[in-house]
């Protein structure tokens, strides 16, 4: 045992001087910003950072005290970061993930972006129909509390005060927060439960497209689908293409796991879920796009063909920002 702390103190003894020095510099860096460095400090850096590396496999193999291996570690952590970490500022950041990594991230996702929209189209023509044919179907896909007289029942009276007049924006306004919440909840869910092989994921957004469909069936009924389109769209082509994109999300995550190829099924997860986390970073800030949409456009605009005007204005929008060409990244080499 003494021959241990013999052993240790004179480790220290040789090497202490330079690991002060690195860890001086770097609390320095830390405090301040690297342009606190002196030309010679932040050349003397590397190699500091290097002798510490040295300094711990040393520590290590020869089981030195374990304060010392884990002052070590702290060390070339903190070290490791600051010669090899990013050197973007947090504008840059977020300048890259809004030029190239998000819109990259959804045009990479366009086979499972089709496959979401077809669905949700899918399950609001089959409600329609439902509806249309049998009203008493309304009540399957939407709840009795929800609709609170936005029902078969009501009038086109009723319907079209919902739409337009003063008394009728207040339970209108309960119907669209529950509409936005609801839809935020089915985005992160068919993004999480993607996991699950997809099929989750597909019954969710199915669900989403089913609540479109009995809600038009019920107001084209009394001769309001173009009024209650304008309402709907304005804010609901960002917010339905959000909870599309979280669904295609989903199914990539879903996809991978059923289907990894010739990767292990766990890389292939984890390359489909970094891929789809990206594109759910950008679904909630589309989510909170729709609801100023829905808070001050939807309220300050009662013209349909305006709201239309908006409508087809984020729709073309978001399209282009998604899907028009970009150039390449440039090429880092192989590895």
């Amino acid at each position: 045992m003494a021959e241990i702390e013999l052993k240790s103190h004179r480790f220290r003894t040789e090497r202490e001087g330079d690991w002060r020095r690195l860890e001086s510099l770097l609390d320095r860096v830390e405090k301040g910003s690297p342009a606190s460095l002196s030309y010679e400090e932040m050349v003397a850096l590397p190699g500091l950072y290097r002798g510490a590396l040295s300094s711990l496999s040393v520590a290590r193999a020869i089981s030195l005290d374990r304060a010392v291996v884990d002052y070590l570690e702290g060390l070339a952590i903190r070290a490791y970061f600051f010669v090899y970490g990013p050197r973007s500022t947090l504008l840059q950041r977020l300048n890259g993930f809004f030029a190239n990594a998000w819109p990259r991230a959804v045009k990479g996702l366009w086979r499972e972006t089709l496959v979401a929209a077809a669905i949700t189209l899918v399950a609001a023509v089959a409600a329609y129909v439902l509806v249309a044919k049998d009203p008493d179907w309304f009540y399957a896909f939407i709840p009795k509390a929800l609709a609170a007289g936005r029902d078969p029942s009501a009038s086109a009276q009723a319907l079209h005060a919902t739409l337009y007049a003063e008394s009728g924006r207040k339970g209108l306004s309960l119907l669209a927060t529950y509409l936005f919440t609801h839809n935020a909840e089915i985005a992160i869910l068919a993004f999480a439960m993607g996991f699950a092989f997809c099929v989750p994921t597909a019954l969710l957004v199915a669900y989403n497209g089913c609540m479109l469909g009995a809600f038009f069936a019920l107001f084209v009924r009394q001769g309001l689908g173009f009024q209650l389109g304008g309402w709907l769209f304005i804010h609901g082509v960002t917010e339905v293409s959000a909870v599309t994109l979280a669904g295609a999300a989903g199914f990539r995550i879903g996809w991978s796991l059923a289907f990894p190829g010739r990767r292990r099924r766990v890389d292939a997860v984890a390359e489909a879920g970094r891929h789809a986390a990206t594109v759910m970073a950008g679904v909630v800030i589309m989510l909170v796009v729709a609801g100023l949409l829905e808070g001050f456009a939807r309220q300050l605009v009662t013209n349909d063909l305006a709201r239309y005007a908006i409508a087809l204005a984020t729709a073309g929008g978001w399209g282009v920002y998604f899907y028009l060409p970009r150039p390449a990244e440039p090429s880092h080499g192989p590895g």
